[in-house]
């Protein structure tokens, strides 16, 4: 369910005294984790008069978009074009403006003198753009002031590409009268659904000195906007400037204004309403780029035909390289519908078949049904089932993702060393359909920290370092901060190392933040430099010669040798357990030597007795002894039993099965989630009773 945010309505801008942030833009702010930065950035870069730059700006444009306040406190945004140099600035604190009233305009009424105006002046077609609000000081019924309150500049992102020409006579009045209602009609629907661009205006304060009015651009992917069956607009927000001025004033009072225009025929849709603020909730997951969601409910529809007396040609390739990295509201619904059947085995089709090397394929999947891909963390792993010749039943593995989130497919990379890698290899071709289930796995990138990390990488352990780096970049891309990364990745020959092409599309795309340490166990018919970096094994000396002193997370994947070496040598360096991430692939586990401070409770004992163990669903028991070396998933299988069971070393969680009476243990401490009612089987063994009765261990089997 989607979570609101809600805050006591605020009168008045309520500006700090350590920056000129007011409160509902700094509780945003604090939601984003950037309270501290903004304070310093607010100071700097939010001016109360014109800078030279901005005066020499201003009257280069064509158009302007304009939110005002009228006489109900409804907010308003408008479009109001005139010739270039109809917006100037005689001195560093005011902007004059030279346009004619407008009274089909509904943001006409807040444009008298006294009354509190906000601006954005923008050039579509070079994405340059600025900001100010401040209080009107009317001249004459074509001319006024902006007396500057703050002024600041606005990033480039999201902004469509496009050209202008004039096909009217900008002082003249629009012929055609406004078209108002209180809900939205078709016409209206069908040009948000279309729409790439429109501005938003909102504001705070009562009326008088402390009114301040803000007007924002928003872009996207066309209908990035979505219509809801009761006339309620959904919109994605996306990754921008941290100044929040938009989402803070809607904190402090509720209230928007939209405007949307038709380029190509001048016709202007205002819409003001209710808003309100939405941070958590499985539609911001599900739509790619999303950071938050917004939502407006109209009150007031006012539609003007042919209202601009400019015209907009879009360029061809003009869509902004931000909102290619943003998502749309068909996918998303496609993953949401998707999360119903998350615990489902679904099908997926080949798309595409990669050869990485001579012992590594990758497989492409897309959904077979009408669900979309479910998101995941970069580092988890996809269960899937199939169904080998020989085998009476479907086999189930679990391969890591080297696919991003943000990809509209699931990518696995499977290296041949078994009877299900062997199938995928030998006999998977591309339309072929196999089931996948949810990814899951605790070994994943952390996504609330911005530390540097070092992947450290052995042979196919390449592969959730793949994911990893993939959505590092795609955040960095996005964000405009790609955080830095040290790759350690050890193959045994060149011929078996993998992705060496894409790692280096990475690091390029990366500009600088990514280094790569290309570590080779056997260089012959390798060039030192040029297809290694360093001979023999990724070590704690290795990693002394290379890193910086800095304060990394360390993310580890590979064979078990290599995965305990490099643990033990970072604890022995006191790095802090938690900021150690590894997974080993096949049943080993990593031996944590835990901090105190993590304060997991103590693993029971296990039974040094015979137990009796019930698989209840299927009306079947079997012995377990203790000095079997078996597993619970051991004892069922030779019961005849079949439960699903991945990786069978505790990291999947594929297995997971509930307890209806006594308990269980591990030898070592599985990295897959689990409850004090719940085991997993692939390494769970009976433990010892609390009371030392001898009680038959009982599973939903």
């Amino acid at each position: 369910m989607n979570k609101p945010v809600t805050t006591a309505p605020v009168f008045t801008p309520d500006h700090t005294d350590d920056g000129p942030w007011h409160r509902g833009e700094i509780q945003m702010q604090e939601r984003a984790g950037v309270r501290d930065k903004m304070a310093t950035v607010g100071k700097r870069v939010l001016r109360d008069h014109l800078i030279e730059q901005h005066r020499q700006f201003y009257p280069q444009l064509p158009f302007a978009a304009f939110g005002t306040v009228d006489e109900n406190s409804d907010v308003w945004a408008t479009l109001r074009a005139n010739h270039p140099g109809f917006l100037f600035a005689n001195d560093p604190d005011h902007l004059m403006v030279k346009l004619p009233r407008d009274p089909s305009d509904p943001a006409d009424s807040g444009m008298d003198d006294g009354q509190a105006i906000g601006m954005i002046g923008i050039e579509l077609h070079t994405r340059r753009r600025n900001r100010l609000n401040g209080k009107i000081m009317r001249q004459s019924d074509d001319l006024f002031a902006i007396r500057v309150g703050h002024s600041f500049g606005n990033c480039p992102q999201y902004i469509r590409l496009r050209d202008f020409e004039f096909v009217g006579d900008p002082q003249a009045m629009p012929s055609s009268q406004p078209e108002i209602s209180t809900e939205l009609t078709t016409r209206a629907r069908d040009m948000i659904a279309k729409a790439d661009t429109f501005f938003v205006a909102t504001f705070v304060g009562r009326e008088g000195k402390n009114r301040e009015v803000d007007v924002s651009h928003r872009g996207g992917k066309p209908g990035f906007v979505r219509i809801d069956p009761d006339g309620t607009l959904t919109i994605p927000d996306f990754a921008g400037n941290l100044f929040f001025n938009t989402l803070g004033n809607i904190l402090c009072n509720p209230k928007a204004g939209l405007i949307f225009t038709d380029f190509t025929t001048g016709d202007v849709l205002q819409i003001t309403g209710d808003a309100v603020v939405i941070t958590e909730g499985p539609e911001i997951d599900a739509f790619l780029g999303a950071e938050r969601l917004w939502r407006v409910s109209p009150r007031k529809v006012v539609w003007r035909a042919s209202a601009l007396p400019i015209r907009w040609h879009t360029h061809k390739e003009g869509i902004s390289p931000n909102s290619l990295l943003t998502g749309d509201w068909e996918s998303a619904e496609r993953k949401l519908s998707a999360l119903s059947a998350a615990h489902a085995w679904r099908p997926f089709r080949v798309a595409r078949i990669t050869q990485e090397n001579h012992l590594i394929k990758s497989f492409h999947l897309e959904p077979a049904d009408q669900n979309g891909v479910l998101s995941f963390r970069p580092g988890q792993h996809l269960p899937i089932r199939v169904t080998v010749p020989g085998h009476d039943k479907p086999l189930i593995r679990t391969y890591t993702l080297s696919s991003a989130p943000s990809d509209e497919r699931y990518r696995i990379s499977v290296k041949r060393e078994g009877v299900v890698s062997n199938h995928l290899h030998d006999t998977l071709c591309v339309g072929d359909i196999l089931e996948t289930r949810a990814p899951a796995g605790e070994f994943s990138l952390l996504a609330d920290t911005t530390r540097p990390m070092v992947l450290m990488a052995g042979g196919i352990g390449i592969t959730p370092m793949i994911s990893m780096l993939r959505h590092i970049v795609f955040e960095g891309l996005r964000t405009r901060h790609v955080r830095p990364v040290w790759l350690f990745y050890a193959a045994r020959t060149l011929t078996e190392r993998a992705f060496d092409d894409e790692i280096a599309e990475l690091v390029n795309a990366a500009q600088g933040n990514i280094r790569i340490i290309r570590v080779l166990g056997d260089t012959n018919g390798a060039t030192a430099r040029k297809d290694y970096d360093a001979s023999g094994f990724i070590d704690m000396n290795l990693l002394h010669a290379v890193l910086p002193f800095d304060d990394f997370d360390f993310y580890l994947c590979g064979p078990p040798p290599f995965m305990q070496g490099i643990y033990d040598g970072l604890r022995g360096l006191n790095i802090d357990d938690h900021r150690i991430h590894a997974e080993a692939f096949g049943p080993a586990s990593l031996m944590r030597h835990r901090d105190h401070e993590d304060n997991l409770p103590d693993l029971p004992p296990p039974s040094t007795k015979a137990v009796t163990v019930e698989f209840a669903q299927s009306n079947i028991s079997a012995i377990w002894q203790p000095d079997a070396n078996k597993t619970l998933l051991d004892l069922a299988e030779d019961a005849d039993l079949a439960p699903e069971a991945g990786c069978r070393g505790g990291n999947c969680g594929t297995c997971r099965t509930n307890i209806t009476q006594g308990s269980v243990t591990y030898k070592a401490r599985p990295s897959a989630r689990f409850s004090a009612k719940e085991a997993l089987i692939c390494c769970a063994i009976p433990a010892t009773s609390e009371d030392g009765e001898d009680i038959p261990l009982v599973l939903s089997l």
